[in-house]
């Protein structure tokens, strides 16, 4: 507890990185707004399904349960996480922004409708708060916890964890035929390239997170 609200005090009284978190919260709301807008206008120009050459081979599974609580609980770990080590939070909500804001860029461009046979999703769920049911492209459950294993990569506990989560959000939007496979192999490689935007963009911050 002690060493806990050491790290608190520390980070919190110096201002340059008090105001950088701010700064970076501020992106992720901002980075919601667009997100939004994506997400209207990409749901307003929806097409038809196409095939898949995995979809088309593997039936089709209730993974409701990993989809909507299993992204719950991935957030919230990376919360715990960020607010565990206040010295994350910059570089981290940074990168989360910077990742909303690229997929959002992506999912006005290409308006694909769900695959065949996607398992039914309460609207009422969170999931269906930050998604209108018409952003294929590219798969958040699989990008995101790649963009946090890269992140942590020096730290082996943190980076099998979120290459397991990886591993389980891409095959679970797979087995419920809620993502293209183009989403989710593609998810990688473009989680990737934020992770080394971020990094040009956001050196002191990452820094900060490697010191």
């Amino acid at each position: 507890m002690f060493s806990f609200l050491h790290r608190q005090k520390i980070i919190w009284s110096q201002k340059k990185i008090a105001t950088s978190i701010v700064v970076s919260l501020l992106f992720l709301v901002l980075s919601f707004v667009v997100n939004n807008y994506a997400n209207v206008y990409s749901l307003a120009h929806i097409s038809s399904p196409v095939n898949d050459i995995i979809l088309d081979n593997i039936p089709t599974v209730d993974v409701h349960l990993i989809f909507s609580e299993g992204a719950i609980l991935l957030v919230l770990i990376i919360v715990a996480l960020l607010v565990n080590e206040p010295k994350y939070i910059p570089f981290v909500v940074k990168s989360i922004a910077l990742f909303i804001i690229v997929r959002s860029l992506f999912m006005i461009l290409t308006h694909l409708g769900p695959p065949h046979n996607q398992i039914y999703i309460n609207p009422h769920d969170f999931i269906q708060t930050v998604s209108a049911g018409g952003d294929m492209f590219f798969s958040a459950h699989t990008g995101l916890p790649f963009l946090m294993a890269i992140i942590f990569w020096p730290k082996r506990i943190l980076r099998y964890f979120f290459l397991l989560a990886t591993i389980i959000g891409g095959t679970a939007v797979l087995l419920g035929h809620l993502h293209y496979s183009i989403d989710v192999f593609s998810a990688l490689f473009i989680s990737f390239g934020i992770y080394h935007i971020a990094k040009f963009y956001f050196k002191e911050d990452l820094a900060l997170l490697e010191s």
